[in-house]
């Protein structure tokens, strides 16, 4: 089955990136170690870039998702957001290893500018369009403390993970 093909290239290619990083990864080493030819990974995958698109697509639809959701909502608060912002951020979590062991490879496919607009949105819903330079701070060591934890602690059971990250980027942000 041709998607089951191509989940299989991706999730090996995830492997062979995370070890070796995106740059030093050949599609031949990925087209080796799955046991297929080169030209049959370029039937799924015209290059290498679609590859990791394709790989990251998933983590940015769902990310502009949470965002677009919580933007239509009246009245969320900002501890929700948080709460939302850190579930997100762990299902993704090995995808943004890769998001951030590669930034000049994703900033060369426009991505970097992508998550760096989420963090802008998300500060506007927690302290409006005016947000001085300290609130901005804030919430930059917030969101991304918030984006860190998620890949320090892979081992931490989720509750415990939440309930330390959520506090901690509340304390930042300065809300209850």
């Amino acid at each position: 089955m041709a998607s089951d093909t191509k989940q299989r290239i991706m999730q090996t290619a995830r492997e062979l990136f995370a070890v070796q990083g995106v740059q030093q990864t050949s599609l031949q080493e990925i087209a080796d170690r799955l046991g297929i030819t080169k030209p049959a990974l370029y039937y799924h995958f015209s290059s290498r870039e679609e590859l990791i698109r394709s790989i990251v697509t998933p983590l940015l639809d769902d990310g502009e998702r949470f965002l677009a959701d919580v933007e239509t909502r009246e009245n969320v608060s900002a501890r929700e957001l948080v709460e939302g912002f850190f579930a997100f951020h762990h299902r993704h979590r090995e995808d943004m290893l890769l998001l951030l062991s590669e930034l000049t490879t994703l900033a060369d496919l426009g991505l970097i500018d992508v998550v760096l607009s989420w963090r802008a949105r998300l500060t506007t819903l927690v302290y409006g369009p005016d947000a001085t330079l300290e609130q901005q701070a804030r919430a930059v060591l917030a969101f991304g403390g918030m984006q860190d934890c998620t890949m320090q602690f892979p081992d931490a059971p989720f509750d415990e993970l939440r309930d330390a990250t959520v506090t901690a980027a509340c304390a930042a942000l300065g809300i209850d």
